[in-house]
C-alpha cells in the first residue's frame, strides 16, 4: 500500500455514500470535522451529522471530515510521510483553517495528539502560530470534563453544538478578516456564552500537589455554563453509508436528555431536560429513510419514554420498514415496541436493571422493579423473540456482597421465567465496572478497587457457569479503572496522554502515570470532599448550588426522586 492507494481508499468511501449535504470545497472558511476514531464508528455518530450540516448549510464554510485511519493503513501514512486527509477533498488536516473534534468516549482521548500530529498540528496549543489551524472540541466528554486533553485544544464547546458552532465559527472568521492574532481571537471565544477557552484557566495545585483550582485570566468568566438547544428541527443521517458500526441504518433522534434522575448517568445530568422532537418531523425522517431503503435506528435515552412511540412505530411498520432502538425501558416498554422489533428481526430484547438488587436500585435511583422485567419477558415472548440481554454495574456505592448474590439469583429467576413464558433462547449478563463521572451524585465517590472488582466477577461467571442458557460477558476491568482516571482526571494528564499516543496508546497508561509522576490508583480510590474544587468546578450545567450534594445524600438515604415533570423547578435547569 502507498500514498495514492491511501487516497484512492478515501475516494472510494466518499463515492459510496449516499449524502443530503452538497459541499463547496472552494469556500473561504475550510472546517474540518474530526471524530478520533475509525470512519466506521465515527460514521455512527449522529452529533457528526448534525454538525456537518450546520456548517455546509453556511454560504461562507465546507465542512470535510476527517478520521482515524484503520491500524494498517496509518501505518501506511506514517511510512510515507502522508498527512492525514479529508473523505471529500483529500485535504491535508494542516490546511484547514479550523479542526474540530467531536469527543465522545474516553479512550478516543489517545487518538486526539496522534490525528494532531499525523495531520501536522502541533499537538500542544502552546506550539501553534498564526499560520496553524484553531482547535476546537465538542461533544459530551467536552462538556462534562475537558481537562484531560486541555493541553491539545484551543476552545471547547461545553454542551450542545448546534448554533453555538456557528458563533465560534463567525468570531474566528471576524478575527481573521481584522488581522487579529491568533491568540486575541481564542481569546476572544471566551466571551460567547458556552465556550472555554483552557488557556486563560491556569491549573493550580498545593504543597501535595492536589489540584485546587484555576487562576483566571483577566477578563475571562469565573463560570462556563453549557449551551443548551430546543429541538426545532429533526435530527438524523445526513450522510448514509453502509460501512459503518450499525450497518444500513439511517439514524433518527426521537429524543435528547432524560429525565429519569438516575444517579449514575452523566447525560442525564449534562444534557438534561429531556426534550422529544415532534411526531411529524419524525416521520419526515422515516420517510427519508424509505427512499434510501434504509432500517431505521431510533435515538434517544429511553426510546420507550417517547409520548408517541407507539404512533411512530405503527408508522414505520407501514411502511414495511425495520427499525432498532438504542435503549429500552422495561417500566415503559410495549407490546407495539416489541412486536415490531420482532418483525424488524431483532433476535434479543436489552434492558439495562443495572443492579440485581431492589435495595441498590433505589441508591441509584433506578426505578425498574424485578416484574417490570418479567413483564419484558413476556412481551418478547408474545412476539418471537427469544433471547434477552441485563446490563449490570458492580462497584456501585453501598454495595455489598448481598448485592452480588442478587445478581446470581435476578439471572437465575430471570432466566426461569423466560422458559416459563416460552422465551427458550439465552439470558446475556453485561457487567461492566462502575465509573463515577462528573456532574453526577456519585462525582465525589472512590471506585472500588480492581482486585475487589475482579474477585466478584469472577464469582459471578463461576456461579452461573452450570446453567447453559445464561451467558456472562465481561468488560476487562483494566480498560475501565484507565476510563476513571480520564473521567476526573485534571489538565496534568495531558502529556501522559500525548506521550501514551506516542508510543501503545492506552497500553502505556500506566507506565507513563508513573514517568509523569502520578498515581492511578490515588486519583481512582480517593474519595474526594463536597467542598473540594474539582477540574470541572467552573463549568456548570444548570443545577442549583448543592443539588447534586442532596442527591448524593438521597442516595444513602435509598430515597427515590421523581422524574422530570412540567413545573419542577427542584434541580436548576428549568429556572
Amino acid at each position: 500500500m502507498n500514498r495514492k492507494d491511501l487516497i484512492d481508499r478515501l475516494q472510494e468511501l466518499y463515492e459510496n455514500e449516499d449524502s443530503r449535504i452538497t459541499i463547496n470545497p472552494h469556500s473561504s472558511q475550510r472546517v474540518a470535522l474530526v471524530y478520533p476514531n475509525t470512519y466506521f464508528v465515527g460514521m455512527s455518530n449522529l452529533g457528526l451529522h448534525i454538525i456537518y450540516k450546520e456548517i455546509n448549510d453556511r454560504p461562507d464554510s465546507v465542512c470535510e471530515r476527517i478520521f482515524l485511519p484503520e491500524k494498517k493503513e496509518l501505518e501506511v501514512y506514517d511510512k510515507t510521510k502522508t498527512p492525514l486527509m479529508s473523505v471529500e477533498t483529500q485535504r491535508p488536516m494542516h490546511q484547514f483553517d479550523v479542526v474540530a473534534f467531536d469527543v465522545t468516549f474516553e479512550m478516543d482521548y489517545f487518538h486526539i495528539p496522534l490525528m494532531l500530529k499525523q495531520g501536522r498540528v502541533p499537538i500542544m496549543s502552546t506550539d501553534r502560530t498564526d499560520f496553524d489551524p484553531i482547535v476546537i472540541a465538542g461533544g459530551p466528554c467536552a462538556t462534562f470534563n475537558p481537562e484531560p486533553f486541555a493541553d491539545f485544544i484551543d476552545a471547547c464547546i461545553i454542551g450542545e453544538g448546534e448554533g453555538l458552532v456557528t458563533a465560534v465559527l463567525n468570531r474566528i472568521r471576524e478575527g481573521r478578516s481584522n488581522g487579529e492574532s491568533r491568540e486575541s481571537i481564542i481569546a476572544s471565544l471566551a466571551a460567547i456564552a458556552g465556550v472555554y477557552v483552557p488557556a486563560l484557566y491556569t491549573p493550580q495545585f498545593d504543597e501535595d500537589e492536589q489540584f485546587v483550582g484555576y487562576h483566571i485570566a483577566e477578563g475571562a468568566p469565573h463560570t462556563i455554563y453549557r449551551h443548551f438547544q430546543p429541538l426545532t428541527s429533526g435530527g438524523e443521517t445526513v450522510i448514509a453509508t453502509d460501512f459503518t458500526e450499525f450497518g444500513a441504518m439511517y439514524i433518527i433522534e426521537v429524543a435528547r436528555g432524560c429525565g429519569r434522575h438516575c444517579r449514575f448517568c452523566m447525560a442525564g445530568y449534562c444534557f438534561r431536560v429531556p426534550r422529544v422532537r415532534p411526531l411529524d418531523i419524525l416521520k419526515k425522517g422515516v420517510d427519508r429513510a424509505e427512499r434510501l431503503g434504509k432500517k431505521v435506528g431510533l435515538m434517544g435515552a429511553a426510546i420507550s419514554d417517547y409520548p408517541e412511540v407507539d404512533e411512530l412505530v405503527t408508522y414505520i411498520r407501514s411502511k414495511g420498514m425495520r427499525y432498532s432502538c438504542a435503549s429500552l425501558r422495561a417500566d415503559s416498554l410495549t407490546q407495539a415496541v416489541v412486536d415490531g422489533l420482532a418483525d424488524s428481526g431483532q433476535k434479543t430484547i436489552t434492558i439495562a436493571p443495572e443492579t440485581g438488587s431492589e435495595r441498590l436500585r433505589r441508591v441509584i435511583n433506578k426505578g425498574i422493579s424485578e416484574e417490570n422485567l418479567r413483564t419484558a419477558a413476556q412481551l418478547s415472548a408474545k412476539s418471537g423473540i427469544q433471547h434477552m440481554r441485563l446490563y449490570i454495574m458492580i462497584g456501585l456505592p453501598t454495595e455489598t456482597d448481598e448485592d452480588i448474590e442478587a445478581i446470581i439469583g435476578l439471572a437465575e429467576r430471570t432466566q426461569a421465567h423466560m422458559a416459563e413464558v416460552g422465551c427458550k433462547g439465552r439470558l446475556t449478563l453485561s457487567i461492566n465496572p462502575f465509573i463515577p463521572k462528573p456532574f453526577t451524585p456519585f462525582q465525589w465517590m472512590a471506585m472500588e478497587y480492581q482486585k475487589s472488582v475482579e474477585k466478584k466477577l469472577q464469582y459471578i461467571k463461576k456461579s452461573l457457569q452450570k446453567n447453559r442458557r445464561i451467558e456472562v460477558l465481561v468488560e476487562s476491568p483494566k480498560e475501565a479503572y484507565i476510563q476513571g482516571v480520564l473521567s476526573r482526571g485534571d489538565r496534568r494528564l495531558g502529556k501522559v496522554i500525548a506521550a501514551c499516543a506516542m508510543d501503545k496508546g492506552s497500553k502505556s497508561f500506566k507506565t507513563e502515570m508513573k514517568a509523569a509522576g502520578l498515581d492511578m490508583d490515588v486519583l481512582n480510590y480517593r474519595e474526594r470532599d463536597f467542598n473540594e474544587y474539582l477540574p470541572w468546578s467552573h463549568l456548570n450545567m444548570g443545577l442549583h448550588e448543592g443539588y447534586l450534594e442532596s442527591e448524593w445524600q438521597r442516595s444513602m438515604d435509598e430515597a427515590y426522586t421523581p422524574p422530570c415533570m412540567d413545573g419542577c423547578k427542584r434541580c436548576g435547569v428549568c429556572k
